[in-house]
């Protein structure tokens, strides 16, 4: 028996524009911001701006995926994560929640309580169960390419042919998860920028998202601060890396992407009001 939590888990203009995720850590190690939202108001207002200032969905995480963050077990996670879930639905119904997580526990306990997307930086490859948990709730979920974990995935940058072996792992993802009765309409894949990935892997993937759009499932990148825009920029500050983030967002304009996951909500909006009138066809 499914359980279905939103009859319309779809972002107004899902598809004729370019979507933004909002990013809300609640975490003490997240690369950018962890640590700073760290009690019920400081969330709550920041959830009111990113709704004030054109987020579409909101990504909650309560596990920092950022290369060398320590893993805390769902237990942990659970216990970050379902009080400010409670917390943001209970003020913001409508409001439209993903949640940042790998564990199939987690994915329950947080669709359970109103969460829309499951949005898994393993596409589920570390815990198989969470196809079986997003199957039952029937929500959309972001299937992403990476290769090994926080830990290890540095290590794990080398390729043979980096966007065909990148395109063929995200096609074996996809068939896992439609073997486990996922729909199909409820996936949406991303390439993994900065998962596994050096500076100029970060870069032919972006150059290339066409090979992605080939798959013909909705795309979501998420670039936002990421390491690879401070080498570029020589800026050791993610919070210094917005104006690089924003390039990238114009360019998925370009490529008519679907979605892109964000720190400053209110930028990237602006920019790609801009960017959509000129590139989306």
């Amino acid at each position: 028996m499914q359980i279905i939590n939103n009859t319309n888990p779809w972002p107004k203009g899902w598809g004729q524009k370019t979507s933004i995720m909002g990013v809300i850590n609640l975490t003490p190690d997240s690369f950018s911001d962890g640590g700073e939202l760290n009690s019920p108001k400081k969330v709550l207002n920041q959830v009111n701006h990113f709704l004030n200032n054109g987020v579409d969905v909101i990504d909650l995480g309560a596990q920092s995926t950022r290369p060398g963050a320590e893993e805390v077990g769902s237990n942990i996670e659970i216990k970050r994560l379902i009080p400010y879930l409670k917390l943001i639905k209970s003020e913001y119904p409508h409001a439209l929640v993903s949640i940042d997580t790998f564990n199939s526990e987690v994915a329950y306990e947080a669709l359970l309580n109103g969460a829309d997307w499951i949005n898994d930086v393993t596409g589920g490859r570390r815990d198989r169960e969470i196809l079986d948990v997003v199957s039952k709730f029937n929500c959309p979920y972001v299937i992403t390419h990476s290769r090994g974990n926080s830990q290890n995935m540095n290590e794990l940058s080398k390729y043979d042919n980096l966007l065909s072996e990148v395109k063929c792992s995200i096609d074996s993802l996809i068939k896992n998860a439609i073997e486990k009765n996922i729909s199909k309409r409820n996936i949406i894949v991303d390439p993994g920028i900065g998962f596994s990935k050096d500076i100029n892997q970060n870069l032919e993937i972006l150059k290339n998202l066409n090979v992605f759009k080939n798959l013909n499932l909705p795309i979501l990148i998420g670039a936002s601060r990421k390491r690879f825009i401070g080498e570029i920029l020589n800026e050791e500050n993610p919070k210094e890396r917005d104006i690089g983030t924003l390039a990238i967002s114009c360019l998925c304009s370009q490529f008519n992407i679907d979605i892109v996951r964000v720190h400053n909500v209110k930028l990237n909006y602006q920019i790609l009001k801009v960017a959509d009138k000129l590139y989306r066809k």
